[in-house]
């Protein structure tokens, strides 16, 4: 096996420079099993012309002799790209176990959700990834938020999110799922969804989404100013954001699906159920002379220059415009829009694999241009650009975003709308009989259901110096304001927000248990061992990381950079000087009592299991740094 900057090289490892970072990029995130021929594509933009490609460069599959000059000196042909083909089996996303994604095991306290999110719920199967929805009941912590208290509660339905959060992000490019979507198509109640959002927040953790979810605006204003986290109308940037510079964590949604009885008359649409979904969804939204929900926009309501596609039949979704995030103050809260389109699905949808896949082109660095355009098996869906947001100011997303692939069930997705005589249904729970009234017919024979993606790859054009690669690029960074924030990132009682991934360990029989002579090998004291090239507790996950990240340096600290006047700091002098002079005599008029000289030890010499102190440094009301118990 060969090195370069002693990392092996092996297929799928990709090496680039953009004008945004200063040095190479190297990243393995390419599978090697994916197939040569699906190593590039064309864009379905007719408008554009660029190639996009997912580069192999490994000599054992693309047969280059010596690999380190072929790859030096081509440098600005290749691209950051990602691909996940999901081929070995038994492979296991809990934390720490993945290095591309990571199975939340939580509550989902989102839009009415009935399920829990286990980890164990996303498994490689058969060469597919299989995201499992099933009756289960699971016990949570919930929050009273009228009494304040937490409690004890529990739902009854189990499934699974995969999320790459804070792994694997990017900023423009091609996104392409093969999935088969789970469940019947004539029965509601399933709500499988692939998306992206940006890095800045992170899916169903409630708390880092608020005031972020889903801005994509960079403007300042007073009336946007109180609800966005990160405003143009900050004039110091804090965490290593620029000043100036508005941010937020929009959303793509590259799938939704409701499902439901096909004789069912929506009314106001050409589309029948099952149809699938696709948005964007951005902050700030139209605050007045909104359409309403139901009901196509009348002139003057609504955003315009939207592309629909004539071959799927699309049309504009008219029931959901959005969400009005409200809080206590009137000036946080904010309105965001949903830019969507509905499409007719199939039976086959459910029974097969076909194709869904997202081309987002960046704006400017100015905020202007760019598009997100969606496509079915190759056919046009919706086109939103650039144009189409000057109504509110928002922007095409130019956040870091990552992927994410989920089955949800939610009472208000597919379920019988406010159905009367139902008030006493409560739980949702299959075999309720006061929920007989509530659930979707043949509801309860719909579990368990599988959500099966054969294959994600992620493309990037050529030399494009809009497209990055990285969850903390230099122009927008989010490492520091995650670490800052990082209890908004996790549940109570975790210490960080991703584990280190385990590499090997697993109990094992024999070498096939670890991957086989690629992967791993089991060793005499039957647990995993990993080659080089693979990771995780049983070596089923190929290396995935950035080696020379293009991310943002945070700046040193300098106490000449800091103005302090004259007079003040001659006061503050005064005061250290008086303070230290009585500190001096307190000191030797009164001796330290021979308990207390046993008991105040040098921190240094401290065992483990005495408390340390906390220590902080802040400066302009901001945590610079802390140090104190882990």
């Amino acid at each position: 096996m060969k090195f370069y900057d002693g990392i092996p090289l092996w297929a799928g490892l990709v090496i680039s420079t953009t004008t945004f970072m200063s040095e190479v990029t190297l990243a393995t995130w390419v599978d090697s099993d994916t197939p040569d021929e699906f190593k590039s594509t064309e864009a379905l933009t007719k408008s554009d012309s660029r190639e996009y490609e997912i580069v192999c460069l490994a000599e054992q599959v693309c047969g280059v002799v010596d690999f380190a000059s072929y790859f030096i000196s081509d440098v600005n042909n290749f691209l950051q790209v990602f691909s996940d083909e999901f081929e070995l089996d038994g492979r296991t996303f809990k934390d720490g176990e993945d290095p591309k994604w990571t199975a939340i095991n939580k509550n989902d306290y989102t839009n009415k959700a009935l399920h829990f999110y286990h980890e164990d719920n996303a498994i490689t199967t058969n060469g597919v990834l299989n995201i499992t929805t099933e009756q289960k009941e699971n016990w949570y912590k919930a929050f009273d938020e009228e009494k304040e208290t937490f409690y004890s509660d529990r739902k009854y339905i189990q499934s699974g999110m995969l999320q790459g959060w804070n792994k694997f992000c990017f900023i423009g490019g091609v996104v392409e799922f093969s999935a088969k979507l789970p469940g019947d198509s004539q029965t509601g109640g399933l709500w499988p969804a692939l998306w992206l959002l940006g890095n800045l927040a992170r899916a169903s953790y409630v708390a880092s989404s608020d005031y972020v979810w889903p801005y994509s605006y960079n403007q300042c204003d007073a009336e946007n100013r109180g609800s966005q986290e990160i405003s143009a109308c900050d004039k110091v940037g804090h965490y290593g954001l620029a000043p100036g510079r508005g941010r937020g964590a929009p959303e793509i949604d590259i799938l939704e699906t409701m499902q439901g009885s096909s004789d069912q008359d929506l009314y106001v649409t050409n589309i029948r159920k099952p149809y699938l979904s696709t948005s964007l969804q951005v902050a700030p939204g139209i605050r007045t002379n909104r359409p309403n929900v139901g009901k196509m926009p009348q002139k003057g309501q609504w955003y315009t220059n939207m592309e629909f596609g004539n071959e799927t039949g699309a049309e504009l979704n008219p029931f959901f415009y959005g969400v009005t995030l409200r809080h206590q103050l009137e000036s946080q809260t904010y309105q965001s829009d949903a830019l969507s389109a509905n499409i007719g699905l199939s039976d086959t949808h459910f029974q097969n694999q076909h194709i869904y896949r997202v081309e987002w082109e960046p704006p400017q660095e100015d905020g202007t241009g760019g598009y997100v355009k969606w496509y079915v098996d190759g056919k046009a869906v919706l086109g939103v650009s650039g144009e189409s947001l000057k109504v509110t100011g928002a922007e095409i997303p130019s956040e870091p975003m990552y992927l994410l692939m989920n089955t949800a069930v939610s009472s208000n997705w597919g379920f019988p709308f406010e159905p009367p005589n139902c008030e006493d249904c409560k739980t949702y729970k299959c075999g309720d009989p006061a929920c007989l009234c509530g659930i979707p017919l043949g509801y309860c024979d719909n579990f368990p259901a599988n959500f099966e993606i054969d294959y994600i790859r992620v493309y990037q054009a050529v030399n494009e110096s809009r497209h990055f690669l990285g969850c903390s690029p230099e122009h927008r960074p989010t490492e520091r304001f995650i670490k800052g924030h990082a209890e908004k990132f996790m549940v109570d009682g975790e210490k960080q927000p991703l584990k280190p991934i385990q590499h090997g360990g697993a109990y094992c029989q024999s070498d096939s248990d670890c991957g086989g002579e690629d992967m791993g090998s089991c060793d005499p004291k039957n647990k995993c061992e990993c080659t080089d090239i693979a990771t995780g507790p049983a070596c089923l996950a190929q290396m995935s990381f950035y080696v020379h990240e293009a991310k943002a340096i945070p700046p040193k600290f300098q106490l000449s950079s800091i103005f302090i006047p004259n007079g003040l700091l001659f006061g503050i002098l005064s005061l250290v000087l008086a303070f230290s002079y009585a500190l001096v005599n307190i000191t030797t008029a009164r001796k330290t009592p021979k308990h207390a000289r046993a008991t105040h030890q040098n921190y240094g010499s401290m065992s483990s299991d005495q408390e340390q102190p906390d220590t902080y440094t802040i400066f302009d009301e901001k945590l610079l740094a802390h140090a104190g118990r882990s």
